[in-house]
Formats: structure tokens, C-alpha cells, sequence
């Protein structure tokens, strides 16, 4: 391993993990003030399965939440222990990293109002059928039960006695002790899925990339959105990262599968949502996003 690829992976471990926690962080705290603000009842009727607009505004919510695929986890924490709709959880959970407003003014600029359109259309459209597949199939009982519970007491607010004279903790300060809570119990998760992430990144060229997801590869689209999962870079990262990809013959249909692959499933992620969900439900997010990549790569090639 040369010195470039050292210095490469090293760098980007160190700004992802440096991201990624103070993401963690800010994400969560904003969480529970919303969660002591907004009743979980109102979040349940908001987000129902039962109700079918439900879906679309888990879309719209994600659309409009600047996240990337590991500060999604936060927020669907927040979304389990309100015991929303599971299948409008999988939606925003699909949607988030993909449909944010920074990700969808970058691919404007970069590729052009059409295939902006497009991409938009075919990620929601695919999230959406995808959360509601994941609860038809009943996928539901495979979120592991420590992801319902509170992470710390709720019923107490005081410090470490209510009979003398402790101050009883603020509000603002058990929303804060919940997050770090938290935090400490996902940590080992961020530094192993940032440091194969990071590794991956430094050591894999874009002009190998390139060379295998061509126009005249007819697997250019799966083997795209498969090297885009473990390859974390966030979503805006991927899009910048295309324009030379596509310079270097990449075909747009390849390079809409890397930016869903990398941007809906990294593999950071897929680490973190192991503190949340079972392998079964792992492995049909990671279909369910593998799927949305090849079909909105093979469908736009097929349409233009």
C-alpha cells in the first residue's frame, strides 16, 4: 500500500468519523426536542401505513431533510420509538439520502434539468413501493426490540436523588444524557463501518471504475450500484465525482446506479442499521436498494 492510498484513507477517515459523529449528535438532540414538542401520536397518525398518503409524506419528508445515508439512522431511531407506520419508516429511510434538495440542485447543475427529472421520478417512485413491499412481505418483526426502547428512564428527571437537595436535571440537559447515551452504544459501529469505507475509498482508482462500467458493458449498471455501496462517499461527493467518471466513457445509466448504491446503502450505514434491525431486514433494505439503482439505470438507458 503506497503512500498516497495510506494518506487518502486516513484522511477520509478522519473526516468522515469527525462528520458522521457531529452529525449523530445534532441529529438526535434536534430529535428529542421534537419528539417532547410533537406527541408519538401525532407522528403514528402523520406517517400511518394504513393511510396511503402516509407514504408520500414520508417521501416529502426525506426530500426535504439535507441527511446523508448514516444521519438518516438518527432520525429513524426517533420514528421506531414513536412507532410510526414500519412501511412509511422505509420509505424515508430510502428516500432521505437520495432526494435531498442539495443532491437534486448538484445533479441539475451537473447533468442537466432531464436527467434530474428522471432520477428524482424513478427514486421516489421506487422508495415508495419499496417501504410498502418491506411491510406487505412483513418485515416488520425483524427490527430488534432494543430499537423500540427508550434509552434512558423517562419518568425521572432528577439527578442522582430527588430526596435531598439536587437540582432536578433540565429538560434540555436528559435530552442531551439520552443522545450520548445513544451515541456510546453506536459508536463502535461508525468506527468500523467509516474505517472499510475509508479503506475502500483510498484504495479503489475511478479510472478502474470507469473502465468496467462503460457503454459497451452490458452489467455496467449492477456492477455500479454493487462497487457504490461499499464505496462511501456521500451523495453530492458521488455526483461531482461522476462528471469525470462520465468523461472517461461511464455510461449515465451506470453513473445513476453508483450515485443510489453509494448514497442509499453505504455501508456505514448498512454497519450502523445493525443496532436497529436483524440480517433479514439488512439484506431486503440492501435488495430493495440494489434493485432501485438497476432499475432506474437500466430504465434510463432504455427511455433515452
Amino acid at each position: 500500500m503506497n503512500t498516497d492510498i495510506i494518506s487518502s484513507t486516513l484522511g477520509m477517515f478522519a473526516f468522515l468519523a469527525v462528520e458522521i459523529t457531529l452529525l449523530f449528535l445534532a441529529i438526535s438532540y434536534l430529535v428529542g426536542v421534537l419528539q417532547m414538542y410533537i406527541p408519538p401520536a401525532r407522528i403514528r397518525n402523520i406517517l400511518s401505513s394504513k393511510n396511503g398518503k402516509g407514504y408520500f409524506m414520508a417521501a416529502f419528508l426525506g426530500a426535504i431533510t439535507p441527511f446523508c445515508s448514516c444521519s438518516t439512522i438518527p432520525f429513524l431511531k426517533g420514528l421506531i420509538r414513536a412507532q410510526a407506520g414500519f412501511g412509511t419508516m422505509m420509505v424515508f429511510l430510502l428516500a432521505s439520502p437520495l432526494l435531498n434538495p442539495m443532491i437534486i440542485g448538484l445533479f441539475a447543475v451537473t447533468f442537466g434539468l432531464e436527467v434530474t427529472i428522471y432520477y428524482f421520478t424513478s427514486a421516489l417512485l421506487v422508495s415508495v413501493a419499496g417501504g410498502y413491499l418491506l411491510e406487505k412481505f412483513g418485515f416488520e418483526k425483524y427490527v430488534k426490540e432494543e430499537a423500540y426502547a427508550e434509552p434512558a428512564e423517562k419518568a425521572s428527571t432528577c439527578g442522582t436523588s430527588c430526596s435531598g437537595n439536587v437540582k432536578p436535571v433540565s429538560k434540555w440537559l436528559k435530552i442531551w444524557q439520552d443522545v450520548w447515551k445513544d451515541f456510546k452504544r453506536v459508536l463502535p459501529y461508525i468506527l468500523v463501518g467509516v474505517g472499510i469505507g475509508s479503506l475502500i475509498y483510498g484504495a479503489i482508482p475511478t479510472d478502474w471504475i470507469a473502465s468496467f462500467a462503460g457503454n459497451d458493458n452490458p452489467f455496467a449498471i449492477p456492477f455500479a450500484a454493487i462497487v457504490g455501496i461499499p464505496l462511501y462517499i456521500r451523495a453530492e461527493a458521488v455526483i461531482l465525482l461522476s462528471a469525470p467518471l462520465a468523461a472517461k466513457g461511464m455510461s449515465m445509466g451506470a453513473i445513476m446506479a453508483l450515485v443510489i448504491g453509494s448514497a442509499g446503502a453505504s455501508l456505514t450505514e448498512v454497519i450502523l442499521l445493525k443496532s436497529l434491525f436483524r440480517n433479514q431486514m439488512i439484506i431486503a433494505f440492501l435488495a430493495v436498494v440494489l434493485g432501485m439503482a438497476v432499475i432506474t439505470g437500466y430504465s434510463y438507458g432504455f427511455l433515452f
